[in-house]
């Protein structure tokens, strides 16, 4: 049976100087995207996300989570610059890690808006869940990642951006 996962693209992070990683000229030819990171940074931080070069205020998101003994979720509206992909990142203080899984849905589709579901985890500080809705119907050709304030990716940072194959 074949699989319905087909790599598009992976970028492994070397240095301590590498503040983003862009994925650009997405093929259309896919029902959804996939993006698995297995990251980090060297200062707490959120793991965010820009779509096709749009920094204005179309993201918005929902995140949930919890660490064993506490739970939290929070809410943001019309947020400028980008949305969210992880939220474990502001409790932590230094060498930060984490594993995101990111379902980009129905991103080629120019009639409505685009949903983006993530889980990430983080054996010491928890997991989240987090659903971001960027508010355009332009089709997505091109995901830039971030750290919140500009912080650095960790060298051996990986990223795999999958598209998933119409059934």
């Amino acid at each position: 049976m074949a699989s319905t996962y087909e790599p598009i693209a992976t970028t492994t992070v070397s240095g301590t100087s590498t503040t983003t990683v862009t994925f650009s000229s997405i093929p259309s030819t896919y029902t959804d995207l996939v993006l698995v990171s297995n990251c980090g940074s060297s200062t707490a931080s959120d793991l965010n996300f820009e779509l096709n070069s749009d920094q204005g205020n179309s993201y918005s998101w929902t995140a949930l989570g919890g660490n064993g003994s506490a739970a939290y979720s929070t809410r943001y509206s019309s947020q400028t610059y980008s949305g969210r992909l992880d939220y474990l990142g502001y409790q932590s203080t230094n060498n930060y890690s984490m594993v995101n899984i990111a379902h980009f849905m129905n991103y080629a589709n120019t009639t409505t808006y685009k949903t983006i579901l993530s889980r990430s985890n983080n054996a010491s500080l928890g997991t989240d869940a987090i659903v971001n809705l960027y508010r355009s119907t332009s089709a997505i050709t091109q995901i830039k990642l971030l750290l919140a304030s500009n912080w650095y990716f960790l060298s051996g940072s990986t990223f795999t951006l999958y598209g998933i194959k119409a059934a």
